[in-house]
């Protein structure tokens, strides 16, 4: 959601900045629309860094039965990192 939302920013930013003719007293909308377009990109990279950056773990657990004493034995990895 956070992308999309970042791609609106940007799309409606450059709609305001490039296709809009209206002249309004005390506001400037091409620099609205660039602010808007900043910030678009802005969250857009964050967005992608949350996305693709995060730290991954994996948990493997492995039951079974030992041959020589018939114990139940579990055995649990744990592997932290980015793959």
């Amino acid at each position: 959601m956070r992308i999309g939302t970042s791609i609106a920013l940007i799309v409606i930013g450059a709609i305001v900045a490039f296709a809009v003719d209206y002249q309004v007293a005390g506001l400037n909308l091409n620099l609205i629309g660039y602010i808007l377009m900043a910030a678009g990109v802005v969250l857009l990279i964050i967005s992608l860094a949350v996305a693709f950056g995060g730290r991954r773990t994996t948990t493997t657990t492995r039951a079974g039965v030992d041959p020589a004493s018939g114990e139940q034995v579990t055995r649990q990895e744990r592997r932290d990192g980015t793959y």
